[in-house]
């Protein structure tokens, strides 16, 4: 049952007929959508979700960073998510958890409103260029993977999660992801402000009262209160008030809630454009979306869109001189490897790329974009509790032990040797179980793979195998031989 005074605002909203039209919606079953992963795309061009239908496709082979919509074939499915080309709907919820393809990484479980991000920033920044970017309330990772998905492989996303808890699972879909030019970050937003001017896009999706998610999660809607959604546009204020001072000039700032009352959304529009050099920037959404365009920002609503509640609004900061933020000369805790480490480490990697190798206190091996390492030098210097780059593996002596991380990096060599799964085995790979290899199947360390997605590594020995998937990350539920 809806709390009165929610049924009383979204009745003001809305209206009495949009009003019924819209609690009807919150009976229906949510609809389940997925962003593809376009660095990772299947053997023969289809993506295929266990238990969820397939989706035909193409690699995409493009030198700019926006991804551009996919094949003609693909676009006109009736399943695709209108406002991101690698966005789709599907009938039904598979368990995903049986998917070897989602473990790879090949796909994210994404809601579809939220997905509008894309085509907000498509309109909005020029991607053709090096740009840093911040999501600064990061967890659990869909935001920071499709923007991690627009930007040049010279560019830098910082993706910041606060609550330390929440920090684990945004790092482990960031390396599904296979992302090399990155940092996760833990930081109440106060410390980012020592990085003025310093960030070209701030993504904003701040925490909220999450009206627009009640008909997906019931505890949302006992905790609401009209209190709460003072309290959480209150701490959103102060939020957006330091993601501004970390925009550089003729940068952009988008802001969203899952929730659809004005205080969390047209009002705190209000107050960024009173009191801060922004300027709101006007979207072009097609009608037949149905997306509501209000003050200042765009809103969803389940019974008008498939999907649920979103708010979003985009602001330019007015040009200015872009204040220069001094790095430090050397990190503080990770140290160069070895010289004669070097060549080892890098022979794990694709040769066309130029990269920094750092050890940390603990010997893992990061592996960092030359070209950002100023910038992450930068984040050393002001920021306490972060993560660079990919951790691609540690040294027993002068052996490379190669990390799970690498196995799902875009920076992994194409000519390691690798051993084709079939389902069976991938699922028993991933439940970290042992299996029986081909005899012609090659010695040491070898990838795991699935439908030429990467799964991570196994070792093979005369008469036996050892499986490196992380124990942590392991399948726990019982599959039944049906399911395979």
């Amino acid at each position: 049952m809806l709390p009165p005074p929610f049924e009383r605002q979204m009745q003001e909203l809305l209206g009495r007929e949009e009003y019924a039209a819209f609690l009807v919606a919150l009976q229906e079953t949510p609809p389940v959508s997925i962003r593809l992963n376009p660095f990772k795309t299947v053997d023969g061009g289809r993506w295929t979700v266990h238990g969820g239908g397939e989706i035909a496709d193409e690699k995409i082979s493009d030198e700019s960073s926006v991804i551009h919509p996919p094949p003609s074939t693909v676009h006109r499915l009736p399943s695709t998510v209108p406002w991101h080309p690698l966005g789709f709907y599907l009938p039904e919820r598979p368990v995903f958890t049986l998917d070897p393809a989602f473990h790879a990484g090949a796909y994210y479980v994404q809601e579809a409103s939220s997905m509008f991000l894309y085509e907000a920033l498509r309109q909005s920044v020029d991607f053709s260029r090096p740009l840093n970017a911040l999501d600064l309330c990061a967890a659990p990772g869909g935001k920071s993977t499709l923007v991690a998905d627009m930007l040049q492989p010279d560019s830098l996303l910082v993706a910041n999660e606060v609550i330390r808890s929440r920090v684990g699972i945004l790092r482990e879909n960031l390396e599904k992801w296979g992302v090399p030019n990155i940092a996760v970050t833990s930081t109440e937003a106060e410390e980012l402000a020592a990085l003025e001017d310093f960030f070209d896009v701030v993504v904003t999706d701040a925490p909220c009262s999450g009206e627009g998610l009640f008909r997906k999660d019931p505890g949302a809607m006992r905790e609401w209160s009209p209190a709460n959604v003072e309290l959480c546009s209150g701490r959103q204020r102060r939020i957006l008030a330091t993601a501004v001072k970390s925009l550089a000039p003729g940068g952009v700032l988008a802001y969203s809630t899952c929730t659809f009352n004005r205080a969390e959304n047209e009002e705190n529009v209000a107050w960024l454009t009173q009191n801060f050099n922004l300027e709101p920037v006007r979207l072009h959404i097609p009608s037949e979306w149905g997306i509501m365009e209000t003050d200042g920002g765009y809103r969803f609503f389940p019974h008008k869109v498939r999907g649920e509640g979103f708010f979003l609004a985009v602001f330019r900061k007015k040009e200015g001189d872009r204040k220069k933020i001094a790095s430090a000369s050397a990190f503080k805790s990770i140290k160069p490897i070895a010289k004669n480490l070097a060549p080892e480490a890098a022979r794990w990697l694709r040769p066309d790329l130029e990269v920094r190798f750092f050890q940390t206190p603990t010997g893992e091996v990061l592996a960092l974009p030359a070209t950002l390492e100023t910038d992450y030098l930068i984040l050393d210097k002001y920021l306490k509790a972060k993560w660079f780059g990919t951790m691609a593996g540690t040294f027993k002596g002068s052996d490379f032990i190669p990390s799970h991380a690498l196995a799902l990096s875009r920076l992994i060599s194409p000519t390691l040797p690798a051993l084709d799964l079939e389902r069976d085995q991938a699922l028993r790979f991933l439940k970290k179980e042992t299996f029986d290899v081909p005899p012609d199947a090659p010695r040491g360390w070898t990838l795991a793979r699935y439908a030429g997605l990467n799964l991570g590594w196994i070792k093979i020995l005369p008469g036996r195998m050892n499986n490196y998937f992380p124990a942590e990350r392991r399948i726990r539920m019982d599959i039944k031989s049906e399911e395979i």
